[in-house]
């Protein structure tokens, strides 16, 4: 069916989530779509409703506080008809209605998407507005290694999100390896709930820091977080390894040891510090990627993050250069949950301002909300810089190693299509070896054959017209989906 808003806001974590309470204070009419059971996001994931009393999880969380008062606000709004909520939804195209600016007459966007509430059962829905945020968070960044592909090996990101979902431990003696941050709290929830951490393996030097001091001495927070996480491996025996990465994976029918190794400054593992730990389950992690396929298509700017990463570029009130697309969170670049609120604030506050309403902020909490921004994004950037991608980790690998495990690309053929092939980016290893033409559509491995052919460029993802999967039946229902309650055609299928 097709339904009208003055703004859509597709993702429902803490950017999301802040956006849209943000805008209803200030009165629009908000749908609110999100692939999720709950709102909350990949953050503030949580167990399905009816769940939450049987599996406490609220001890893994920060910040539930504003949490709680985001959905109060939510469910104000939905109880006085402002608010549209679309749980298990899952958007895979946006196409721009009209040329006009300012949301004038005949621009906006129509949302596509299907409504998965019913699974395997699929529904067709559109949604329309003459303005439209993107708040689609990010997904982990892998790299792959010998290994990498046995059951039991999973990212740092899935753990947590077994842990918050389900208060699921993902095995009981389990290696991290990657690079930043998360890795921290990955391990001490893992280790507070029972599993023997054996190892957390971190390739960045923690000396990187000082040559950028400023936004992590003006961030007490970030300290008072990393202490409490410090506290909790250290209570548990944990021991972090700097300046370490998990080189390979062994086992038969799953993974059973890891291989890790001392790591030279260029990221090559230094000869003779190579040794086995016994493992169950392994966890990595190399920072994340910003999910940017529905911004991509609707020609978006891009701009360099200090992670080599692209991100969306935005403008001092989140505007992106399409008129009338607005973005927060991630998909401007990773810097933690409290950047993406105030970005989700700051949009949403850009969305009254451009429509002619009045600021849903006062003048001292919009102060504030800008002052936090440019803090967290400078805390961003010294983190991006401060854990890289190791220049050399490609010598982890074997011509054997495989990289797309869609398509069973290997190593070696990424390595052909660039000296052979002259390959210069991952798009056209995509046309010489099948990398990235699976079902993953190269999600996974998209960054990693990047890193291979061009590491000094900041990774761009391939442009998808489909966003995720979509069944044949939903795309039959499209002509139904696109009539307006009135019954006139719209436009899904124009």
């Amino acid at each position: 069916m097709s339904e009208t808003a003055d703004l859509v806001v597709v993702g429902a974590g803490p950017a999301g989530l802040a956006a849209a309470a943000t805008a209803l204070t200030g009165g629009l009419r908000v749908t609110l779509v999100d692939s999720g059971a709950a709102v909350g996001g990949q953050y503030w994931r949580h167990p399905p409703d009816h769940a939450r009393r049987t599996i406490p999880t609220a001890g893994l969380h920060h910040g539930l506080r504003e949490y709680r008062a985001l959905r109060r606000a939510l469910s104000a709004a939905g109880a006085r008809g402002r608010l549209d909520l679309r749980l298990a939804h899952h958007v895979w195209c946006v196409t721009r209605d009209g040329d006009g600016e300012d949301g004038g007459a005949g621009a906006g966007f129509t949302v596509h998407a299907v409504d998965r509430r019913r699974a395997p059962q699929e529904t067709a829905v559109v949604v329309r507005a003459p303005r439209l945020l993107v708040a689609t968070g990010a997904y982990d960044r892998q790299l792959p290694f010998p290994g990498w592909d046995l059951p039991g090996v999973l990212t740092v990101g899935g753990l947590q999100a077994l842990l918050k979902g389900g208060a699921v431990v993902a095995g009981s003696r389990v290696a991290l390896g990657g690079t930043g941050p998360f890795l921290l709290p990955v391990a001490a929830a893992l280790a507070a709930r029972g599993a023997e951490v054996a190892a957390v393996c971190e390739a960045a030097d923690p000396r990187a820091w000082l040559r950028s001091p400023g936004p992590l001495l003006r961030n007490p927070a970030k300290w008072a977080e990393g202490a409490r996480y410090g506290a909790t491996l250290a209570r548990h025996r944990v021991r972090i390894r700097p300046r370490t990465a998990i080189v390979a994976a062994e086992g038969t029918d799953r993974v059973s040891r890891v291989r890790i190794a001392s790591l030279a400054p260029d990221g090559s593992p230094r000869p003779g510090t190579e040794r086995r730990v016994e493992v169950d389950t392994v966890g990595v992690g190399w920072g994340f990627a910003p999910q940017l396929d529905l911004l991509l298509p609707l020609g978006c700017d891009l701009t360099d993050s200090d992670d080599g990463n692209a991100v969306v570029a935005v403008d001092a009130g989140q505007r992106t250069t399409v008129p009338g697309l607005y973005a927060a969170g991630e998909v401007c670049g990773v810097g933690g949950a409290r950047l993406s609120l105030a970005e989700g604030r700051l949009a949403a506050e850009s969305v009254l301002a451009d429509g002619g309403a009045a600021p849903a902020l006062g003048r001292r909490r919009l102060a504030a909300v800008r002052a936090t921004v440019n803090g967290q994004r400078a805390f961003a950037r010294a983190m991006g810089r401060a854990h890289p991608v190791p220049q050399a980790w490609s010598r982890w690998l074997t011509d054997d190693t495989v990289v797309c495990r869609c398509e069973e690309v290997t190593a070696g053929a990424v390595r052909a299509a660039r000296a052979d092939g002259g390959a210069h980016d991952h798009r056209q290893v995509k046309q010489l070896t099948r990398v990235g033409m699976g079902w993953c559509q190269g999600r996974i491995c998209g960054p990693a054959v990047h890193c291979l052919v061009a590491p000094h460029q900041a990774y761009t993802p391939t442009e998808r017209l489909i966003a995720t999967p979509v069944t044949l039946g939903a795309l039959a229902d499209l002509d139904q989906a696109g009539r307006t309650p009135e019954g006139t055609e719209g436009a899904a299928h124009e």
